[in-house]
């Protein structure tokens, strides 16, 4: 049985952007499954948690704060029933290099600015047009973040440890290099042994998250036979309290970029997860992207305050909620309740977790971030999706997210530019004149009716001004507009020139199926307001068409009448 759309008809403002009714109603329909899928995804999300945090650089403790804190924000106030947030593989990437700049403060300042921006968004009603990147970019930058997860995971996985730089590849040569030095074979038996055991398990019995018991059995190993690797070591028994103890306004300048950068990705990636959660749920769900930019901004703006990394939503743990039955935002705030309890009763145990464990675990999570099958289909798509894919890629692991994300938009619209202005053609085709055909059959010059296909924008201009130039022999000229699917204000240039080029070869210039979409870009042009005035735009090309063979025949029998001999003497000259 399908269930009422959970994005109500609401009114503009601050105030759509608020929980409401209906998302209470919908808490109140199935919470028992919404407390068993919350409990699923605590014990999927605790080993990421930990993980993510370790790996951006602050520490276990601030992925689990950003898990809880973040994840019961954004069930509140986020725009989807299925949604669950924290920490994520994707803001690792771009939290390093930030944490080599600028430190533990600069983060938490990153997050703050962050949650400022998105919720500006929100406001500004942006959900809508973040989510029109090309899908090649999409994929391109996924596989690049699952590569640089994973050179992020080396040092770990080797057991080599006081390693930090802004570019992934180069810490994992490093690190490669050090292991060769000394290799310790134990960190690389655990974070394998542990990534096999998520894959193969997963695979198998896709509804067991594997993670958390492949966790166990290496944190059980470690203990019982003394293993010498690194732990996670000591865990605060609790939140710490809310602190503005890490803004310094002098950098605020210097941070901003990364704010953005961060604001840009928290966006992307929720309205992503948001967008695979409808999908689903068969379309019984449809999230709100206004308001999941809004809840992943208030999100954003308090982890910071307890000392937790930027969130965004996780595609992972919102997946294993859907497949959990989750019908609610219950279901997540469940999720973090949960967490919470585990910081509050098992950070001891927690803490004696190896590190190179949780590396395994999300060298796990790589591979199934990637969708190879995915990858190979845009790459045999078309050339234009092939480059935009390997670009975007190679950028994001070489340089980083942002600069890839910009470059592949980029290229994309460059490509998608050209293909437009290729793919746009014009035709010509020469009207008889009716009831004087024989007589426009002697006549070389006659009515052309030129038809333009495609949009008449400024990558189109110049061959719009060529088709019309290349018009011959022609004394009325009917520009057809059905086919031109947007002017902007290049073409509706080209299109001024083009008739008072025309006219001043003393060619009478008309218009035909001139359409709503075509107007407002043509106001104010002196040559279209004179054809306006003196009733040569024309709805329909029939119309068009009548009045240019009017035209024609008075112009006909004027020459016509001025070729006759008259009388008197000078006729009687003119004869002889």
């Amino acid at each position: 049985m399908s269930r009422e759309s959970p994005v109500p008809e609401r009114s503009a403002g601050l105030r759509s952007l608020l929980p409401g009714r209906s998302d209470w109603r919908a808490v109140r329909q199935a919470p028992r499954r919404d407390l068993i899928a919350g409990v699923t995804v605590a014990v999927v999300a605790l080993p990421l948690a930990l993980a993510f945090g370790i790996s951006s650089g602050l520490g276990a403790e601030a992925g689990l704060i950003t898990a809880i804190v973040a994840g019961a924000l954004a069930s509140i106030f986020g725009g989807s029933n299925l949604q669950v947030s924290g920490p994520t593989g994707a803001m690792t990437v771009v939290l390093v290099p930030i944490v080599g700049r600028f430190g533990v403060s600069g983060v938490l300042l990153v997050g703050l600015l962050a949650g400022v921006l998105l919720i500006v968004l929100a406001l500004t009603r942006a959900g809508r047009v973040v989510r029109l990147l090309p899908t090649p970019v999409i994929v391109g930058f996924t596989a690049g973040i699952a590569i640089v997860i994973a050179l992020q995971q080396v040092p770990a996985m080797l057991g080599v440890d006081g390693l930090h730089g802004e570019r992934v590849w180069a810490t994992a040569a490093e690190a490669a290099a050090r292991f060769l030095a000394d290799p310790q074979p134990v960190p690389v038996l655990l974070a394998l042994g542990v990534a096999l055991v998520t894959l193969v398990g997963g695979r198998r019995f896709p509804a067991i998250p594997f993670s958390l018991p492949a966790v166990v059995i290496a944190t059980l190993a470690v203990v019982v036979f003394d293993l010498d690797t690194a732990q996670i070591g000591e865990l605060p028994t609790g939140l710490p309290g809310p602190a503005l103890d890490f803004v310094d306004l002098s950098i605020i300048p210097e941070l901003l970029p990364s704010a953005v950068a961060v604001a840009a990705l928290a966006a992307l990636e929720s309205l992503l997860s948001a967008t695979v959660a409808d999908g689903m749920s068969d379309g019984v769900e449809r999230h709100d992207p206004d308001r999941e930019l809004f809840g992943q901004g208030v999100a954003n703006l308090v982890v910071p305050l307890f000392g937790g990394v930027p969130a965004t939503a996780a595609i992972a743990r919102t997946a294993v909620n859907v497949r959990s039955g989750a019908r609610s935002r219950l279901a997540a705030f469940v999720h973090a309740v949960v967490l919470a309890l585990v910081v509050f009763s098992l950070s001891a145990i927690v803490g004696l977790i190896p590190l190179a464990a949780l590396a395994g675990v999300l060298l796990a999570t790589t591979v199934r971030m990637v969708a190879g099958r995915e990858l190979l289909t845009l790459i045999k798509a078309t050339p234009r999706d092939a480059v935009v894919l390997v670009v975007t890629l190679i950028v994001t692991v070489a340089v980083d997210l942002i600069s890839a994300v910009v470059l592949g938009v980029a290229i994309a619209v460059l490509l998608a530019t050209v293909a437009l202005a290729r793919g746009a053609r014009g035709e010509h085709v020469v009207v008889d004149h009716g009831a004087d055909r024989a007589s426009a059959a002697e006549r070389p010059d006659g009515i052309v009716a030129h038809r333009f296909d495609g949009p008449l924008f400024f990558a189109t201009a110049d061959g719009f001004r060529r088709e019309v130039a290349a018009i011959e022999r022609a004394r009325i000229v009917i520009l057809r507009m059905s086919r031109i699917s947007g002017i902007d204000a290049t073409g509706a240039q080209a299109l001024d020139e083009a008739i008072e080029e025309l006219e001043r070869e003393g060619v009478v210039v008309l218009l035909s199926e001139l359409r709503d979409v075509h107007a407002r870009p043509l106001l104010g042009l002196p040559n279209l307001e004179r054809i306006r005035t003196t009733g040569r735009i024309f709805l329909e090309l029939a119309d068009a068409v009548d009045h240019a063979r009017t035209l024609a025949r008075r112009d006909h029998r004027a020459v016509s009448r001025s070729a006759e001999p008259h009388a008197g003497p000078d006729a009687k000259e003119c004869v002889t």
